[in-house]
């Protein structure tokens, strides 16, 4: 009898450790740290408005890590797309400060009614109806003026703390000449040294405790639902899932649907709500990081690091404020310094797509500032403003050539 050739065992080992490339890994982690040590203290600051306990303040972030965690991997492997979710943003700030007026059991049912209207949106297909009007240079453009801030941000923390973030920069191009796949993860492992040196990461209070859910039961009123639910509905929507699913489209992954990946969101929310969960939308920013080229050469292996973003948010659920306080050691300018390297190339492409054709570049140059100007309207951001007055000033522009 022949010996079992060695073939299938070994092809087995080279899939299983494709899963395992430090681009995909570094990529996942920089866009959990990126999420949480940029809005984390606005989750802190609505539920203690709700009036949370720390026991439920500890659920919120189970129930947001494990949202994340395992809509990131279902979505991301459904789809094989690098497709990341995240808690609204805005909609933790509209929560911090409409909470304290309607209190935890009426904020939970909020919560509950503002992912059934996001459900609906999906399941009814006219989200994505809406964003395939879209023309690919406005999104592109609404991708690099989010984008820009963090890209400036990397020299305004240069000028914080210059050893730190010049290491990080330094790293960065020298990786970028002899090992150009590892140039963004060699920096952040620059940084992170450095900052020991200094002695900027006190790690040593950390109590690695798991939390555990906590049922809050809902309740509901016509001016809670009117005046919070409403909002936070609207505001997700706007501010979130159209950038998210722009940033989609715009780095070439348009055969996503879009109806799905909205559905499943929002059933998220709906079942995650009762233990904290008050939102779940596509990110934007941090799918950025997954989805640039120093996650992967290949397109279609990006989907990996947003497997392991969703690896890293779930364990971040888990472990709940424990891993919030350990992201919250990591010193402001490592932060900021390792998110404008890692968006470098994203932003360098989603510029050239938005310029290319110079017939678009007015609109794309409009929509492009709209957005990096920060500009709230009704309590709405920048990214859908820009969307918006960007695509009237490309069918006014349109309408000038075809007449």
């Amino acid at each position: 009898m022949k010996p079992p050739s060695p073939e299938p065992a070994a092809s087995a080992f080279s899939r299983l450790g494709a899963w395992f490339k430090i681009s995909h890994l570094s990529a996942g982690f920089i866009a959990v740290l990126v999420g949480y040590t940029s809005s984390v203290a606005i989750i802190f600051q609505a539920a203690s408005a709700a009036g949370a306990q720390e026991a439920q303040l500890a659920s919120w972030m189970w129930a947001l890590g494990v949202g994340m965690g395992i809509s990131c991997i279902g979505l991301s492997l459904a789809w094989k797309a690098p497709v990341l979710t995240a808690w609204s943003t805005p909609g933790a700030a509209l929560l911090a400060t409409s909470l304290g007026d309607i209190g935890l059991s009426q904020a939970i049912g909020v919560f509950i009614v503002s992912s059934v209207l996001i459900t609906l949106c999906g399941i009814t297909g006219w989200f994505q109806k809406i964003m395939n009007w879209v023309p690919h240079h406005l999104t592109s453009a609404m991708l690099a003026g989010i984008l820009l801030r963090f890209g400036m941000d990397l020299f305004t923390s240069l000028q914080a703390q210059p050893t730190l973030v010049f290491a990080m920069v330094a790293t960065f191009i020298l990786a970028r000449r002899l090992l150009p796949r590892y140039s963004v993860p060699l920096a952040l492992l620059a940084g992170i040294v450095v900052a020991g040196v200094q002695g900027q990461l006190p790690l040593g209070g950390l109590n690695w405790t798991p939390a555990h859910p906590v049922w809050m039961a809902p309740s509901f009123s016509v001016s809670a639902l009117i005046g919070v639910a409403l909002p936070l509905f609207i505001v997700t929507m706007t501010s979130q899932n159209v950038p998210g699913l722009a940033v989609l489209r715009a780095n070439g992954y348009s055969d996503v649907p879009a109806s799905p990946l909205i559905s499943w969101t929002g059933l998220t929310g709906i079942i995650l709500a009762p233990f904290g969960g008050f939102a779940y939308n596509l990110a934007a920013i941090t799918a950025a990081i997954c989805m640039s080229p120093d996650a992967d050469p290949n397109s279609r292996e990006r989907y990996k690091a947003s497997v392991w973003a969703g690896i890293f948010y779930f364990l971040t659920g888990i472990f709940g404020a424990t891993v919030v306080a350990l992201f919250a050691a990591f010193p402001h300018a490592l932060v900021a310094a390792i998110a404008g390297l890692a968006l470098l190339g994203t932003l360098g492409s989603s510029v050239h797509d938005a310029l290319a054709i110079p017939a678009h570049r007015e609109s794309a140059l409009i929509t492009f500032l709209a957005t990096a100007s920060g500009m709230s309207l009704l309590g709405i951001g920048s990214a859908f403003w820009g969307l918006v007055i960007g695509m009237v000033c490309h069918l006014a522009l349109q309408h000038r050539r075809h007449s």
